[in-house]
Order: structure tokens, then C-alpha cells, then sequence
């Protein structure tokens, strides 16, 4: 039977998908089908696909009372990665329900991270193939209140910030998953500020006018934000075998 050239992408609000990765999956010929978990969509068999992809959203890992769909998730997760060994990447949410559905914990942030800001590789991070070139520091776009606060078994953190002890982590070669945003396009910013909770957090943290000016710095940086994103791309795929 053919080798699968399809990719499962986990969606929690549309705004949330896989930005600039989707031009990278159209030029290796690969494509994506995605499923908004929350307007009820159901996750397909994961048989069907060469990989699975979980992005972000406003909602946080421990809300099954509110998002009962998150139980379904957390064991797709832990088929995919555990059981199946599929490739998988995670963003922000992604990460978080990785860290959760293998065994990690996920609390609240001490310290919400809202805007461009700075993430340093460790030595785990500058040694691991998946980050392979990239600077030992760098500007990522952050949008989060959460963060894993314990990393599951034989996870491997390769990144932090001064706000979050784990901000990229990976289990073996084949999972890779990151607290930051390397996905974005020139619209994210501006896309995430419609959503309420979203908004909420960038005021809280950037102040009232802050959204303009995260706007401008996602701009600014948006070629060293798109050439990371093809590194880290470029890396996952050959390290996982994707």
C-alpha cells in the first residue's frame, strides 16, 4: 500500500492553523486535512495519515468540563505518539496537550507571555537535530497563560525563556512540540486579536493600544520568523522520517 501523503491537523479555533507550514506541505507534495474540534468535528482514524499535527487555541488543557472533546484528544495524542509512533509537532495548545497526554502536568503561567520575545536553546536544544541551525537565541511570537510545568517521561526540554522553564520538548525523533509560534503569517497577529480571550490576554499584558504595536514587531520580524519556521520544518521532517 502507498505511503500516506496526507497530514492530520488538530484544530481549536480557526484562526489557528498551520500558517506558513501549509506552503511547506504543498511544495513536498504532501496535503492536510483538519479538524475543528471545537464546533464537534470528529478525529479521524489516524491510520489514514503520516502524521499528526496539534495547533493552538484559547482554551487550556484541564477544561474537560467545558470541552469534554479534550478527553478524545489526549488519548488520540497518546495513540499517535505512543502506541503508533507517528511523526507529531505541536504548537502552544499542541505542546501543552503532548506534556498531558503522556504523563507531564499543565498549570497556569506564574508570568503570561504575550508578544516577540526571546527563547534560548540549552545544550539538549542546540545538540537536537530537529533545531539543528538554529541560533542559540532567537525572537519567537508568544500568546500564552499556560505552560508545562512538568515534562512527561523521557521528554527532552530543549528550550526556555526567563518566563517558562519548557519551552520546546521532544520524545525520541519523531515528536517535536514548542510553547512558541514559528507558524505565523503576516495576518496572526491580527487574526488572534479578533478572538476574546486572546485580546484579553494581550491587554492584560501589552496594555490597550499593545495589539498595534505587536502587529508592527510580528511585521518586522516576520522573514527571521518564516526562515526558523522552515528550518524547524525542514529538521522535524527529516529527524522524524516524516
Amino acid at each position: 500500500m502507498a505511503r500516506s501523503k496526507r497530514v492530520l491537523v488538530l484544530q481549536h479555533v480557526d484562526v489557528e492553523h498551520p500558517g506558513v507550514f501549509r506552503d511547506f506541505l504543498a511544495a513536498d507534495g504532501y496535503s492536510f486535512d483538519a479538524v475543528e474540534l471545537d464546533v464537534g468535528e470528529v478525529i479521524p482514524p489516524l491510520g489514514d495519515y503520516a502524521a499528526l499535527w496539534v495547533m493552538g487555541g484559547p482554551m487550556d488543557v484541564w477544561e474537560e468540563a467545558e470541552y469534554p472533546w479534550l478527553v478524545t484528544e489526549k488519548r488520540a495524542i497518546y495513540d499517535a505518539v505512543i502506541t503508533r509512533g507517528m511523526p507529531y509537532l505541536g504548537f502552544c495548545l499542541g505542546h501543552q496537550l503532548l506534556a498531558a497526554a503522556l504523563g507531564g502536568e499543565v498549570g497556569r503561567a506564574l508570568l503570561p507571555e504575550v508578544g516577540v520575545m526571546p527563547v534560548s536553546l540549552n545544550p539538549a536544544g542546540a545538540a537536537s537535530a530537529c533545531l539543528a541551525g538554529l541560533p542559540r537565541s532567537f525572537d519567537v511570537l508568544q500568546w500564552h497563560g499556560a505552560e508545562v510545568s512538568t515534562p512527561p517521561p523521557r521528554a527532552v526540554v530543549l528550550a526556555s525563556s526567563p518566563r517558562c522553564a519548557n519551552q520546546a520538548m521532544s520524545l525520541g525523533t519523531r515528536a517535536l512540540s514548542m510553547q512558541f509560534h514559528v507558524e505565523i503569517t503576516a495576518s496572526t497577529a491580527a487574526d488572534w486579536n479578533a478572538i476574546p480571550a486572546y485580546r484579553a490576554a494581550l491587554e492584560s499584558t501589552l496594555g490597550a493600544s499593545g495589539a498595534e504595536a505587536l502587529m508592527r514587531a510580528c511585521v518586522a520580524a516576520m522573514p527571521t520568523f518564516n526562515a526558523n519556521a522552515r528550518r524547524v520544518y525542514d529538521n522535524w521532517k527529516a529527524a522524524s522520517g516524516f
